[in-house]
C-alpha cells in the first residue's frame, strides 16, 4: 500500500471523527460511555474485560465508567453465571435511550453534511461504509495492542 492512500484515509478518519464528536451537545455521554454502551447495545451482557479488550484498553481503566454508568442507571451488573468471580455489565433500558440520543445528535449533523453532496458521493459514501467497517475490525497490531 502505498503511503499517500494511508495517510489520506487516517487523515480522514480522524477529521471525520472529531467532527462528529463536536457534533454532541455539551452535557452528552463521555466518548468512553458511549464507547461502553455502543459495545453492549451490539453484544449483549458482557464482562468488563471484553468491553476493555475490544477498546484495547485493561479493564481497570474504565471502572470509574462502569461505575459512573451504573449510578446513572445506564447498566446493570449480575454474577458471572459461568464464573462467580466476575460480573457481567447488562445495558439498561434508560442507556439504550441515552445512546439512541446520541446517536441522533450525531446523525444529525451527518444528515445535513450529507445533504450538500452529489447523489453519486453519496452512493459512494454508501459503497465505502462497510470497507470502513472492515478497517476499523482488523485487528491491532502488537504495537498497538
Amino acid at each position: 500500500m502505498d503511503d499517500e492512500t494511508v495517510k489520506a484515509v487516517r487523515r480522514s478518519v480522524l477529521r471525520l471523527a472529531r467532527r462528529l464528536r463536536g457534533s454532541r451537545s455539551a452535557g452528552a455521554l463521555s466518548p468512553a460511555k458511549v464507547g461502553v454502551l455502543g459495545y453492549l447495545s451490539q453484544h449483549g451482557a458482557s464482562s468488563p474485560g471484553e468491553i476493555a479488550a475490544a477498546d484495547a484498553q485493561r479493564p481497570q481503566a474504565l471502572t470509574k465508567v462502569f461505575t459512573e454508568l451504573e449510578a446513572d442507571g445506564l447498566i446493570s451488573r449480575s454474577p458471572n453465571e459461568l464464573d462467580g468471580r466476575s460480573v457481567l455489565l447488562h445495558l439498561a433500558a434508560h442507556g439504550t435511550a441515552a445512546l439512541e440520543a446520541d446517536m441522533r445528535e450525531r446523525d444529525a449533523w451527518l444528515a445535513a453534511a450529507l445533504e450538500t453532496f452529489t447523489e453519486t458521493e453519496r452512493g459512494l459514501l454508501r459503497l465505502a461504509a462497510p470497507l470502513l467497517a472492515r478497517l476499523s475490525d482488523h485487528p491491532a497490531t502488537k504495537d498497538e495492542a
